[in-house]
């Protein structure tokens, strides 16, 4: 395992990231992104780790702010800070491709930070040779989250700004109106996006928090010519199962060795 490094924004927020896998930073690697109130330690993320280790391929994962061994409030996170805290480590991860894989929060993250190179910065966005989704919570901030609320928590958080969703998975989760309201900036499944990268979701079709129709949903509007969606039968949320990892693992693998065949 690589050992956890630090890295400070402007504001005096260190990020925490590790990077591991080979030094050949022109071979299409590996870039992870994490899911809401998650971290780089995680199942998912140790299996991609696992994965460059094994095939000597560049990776790179790090904690959003307020996440994991980062510094920062959970509670002062926005899908904008987040969003820039990907690009920055994205950058960071090398001069190479890589496959950029991204779980639940993440797979929203991972779409919005291919949309914004492509508009800022091409060869930045042609270093994108692949996503994987997992449980891709695309607009989460509304329709996931804003859009199913009751009257009663959306008067809470205009009251408060903030309510405290339980979770199947420990303590609640803190959901600010600053979230909700920074979300609307970032959404998608409307206009659509167009992926100029092969792209693969990955979606169990038992999923209580990410419904498989959402991600059907967003398979219908991504516009491009190597797009695929996988259920998984009884898959959950997670996906971390054995099968589920090496199903996961095996589909950024492929992409990454089709990345250096063109490149070849």
């Amino acid at each position: 395992m690589s050992d956890i490094q630090f890295e400070t924004r402007e504001d005096g927020i260190r990020l925490a990231f590790r990077e591991g896998g080979g030094e050949d930073h022109a071979r299409c690697g590996f870039f992870w992104l994490g899911g809401f109130k998650s971290d780089m330690s995680g199942s998912k993320a140790e299996a991609i780790a696992g994965l460059a280790n094994a095939t000597m391929r560049p990776c790179l994962r790090f904690d959003y702010s307020g996440h994991g061994q980062s510094d920062g409030l959970f509670t002062d996170g926005t899908i904008s800070a987040w969003l820039d805290e990907a690009r920055h480590f994205f950058e960071k991860s090398g001069p190479g491709r890589r496959i950029v894989i991204g779980s639940s929060m993440g797979g929203w993250l991972a779409l919005l930070l291919l949309r914004r190179l492509m508009i800022e910065d091409a060869a930045q966005a042609r270093r994108i040779a692949g996503l994987v989704l997992v449980a891709p919570a695309a607009d989460m901030t509304a329709d996931l989250m804003w859009d199913g609320f009751s009257p009663r928590i959306r008067a809470e958080l205009a009251e408060t700004g903030l309510h405290l969703r339980p979770s199947l998975y420990g303590e609640p989760y803190p959901i600010t109106m600053a979230l909700i309201d920074d979300g609307r900036r970032h959404l998608m499944l409307h206009k659509g996006l167009d992926c100029p990268c092969p792209l693969r979701i990955l979606q169990g079709d038992a999923d209580p928090d990410v419904p498989a129709t959402h991600a059907v949903r967003l398979f219908e509007i991504l516009r491009g010519e190597d797009i695929t969606l996988t259920l998984i039968k009884g898959g959950d949320h997670r996906l971390s199962q054995p099968a589920q990892l090496a199903l996961m693992c095996d589909t950024a693998l492929r992409l990454a060795e089709q990345a250096d065949e063109i490149s070849a």
